[in-house]
């Protein structure tokens, strides 16, 4: 299983690769599920705003894209432009989603340390189909 600071690292990396050329905020995001595997993902802008795809969401649809089905335990958010990059709204509503009921930990940088949150403290009313 990845540390914490492995994950970060590679959302450091992820986001080196991000189409960025609107916002110039790169973002880089690895998630990390139950069973042990790691997808990553970055930021892809378009010039029609709204079409634009969060690092995270990135990250988990390249997951779900290759077959995985376990729980979303955690995922690493990365910027070279800001330290505790959390994710916006609706990416935090997808990890709330794939994390299937478990509290999935946020992992970030903050002056080059790891610091962790988890996504039921940072949205504690999501969205849930009865």
């Amino acid at each position: 299983m990845k540390t914490d600071e492995e994950i970060l690292q590679i959302a450091k990396e992820a986001s080196e690769r991000a189409y960025c050329p609107y916002s110039k905020f790169p973002v880089g995001a690895c998630a990390l599920y139950e069973s042990g595997n790691y997808y990553f993902g970055c930021n892809v802008e378009n010039s029609s705003y709204g079409l634009g795809l969060c690092a995270e969401r990135n990250a988990i649809s390249t997951a779900i894209a290759q077959g995985e089905i376990s729980k979303l335990i955690k995922i690493a958010v990365y910027s070279p432009k800001s330290d505790l990059c959390f994710p916006c709204g609706a990416c935090r509503q997808w990890i709330q989603e794939f994390a299937q009921g478990y509290n999935t930990e946020i992992v970030l940088q903050n002056n080059g340390m790891v610091q962790k949150y988890y996504i039921n403290d940072i949205l504690p009313y999501s969205f849930k189909l009865l």
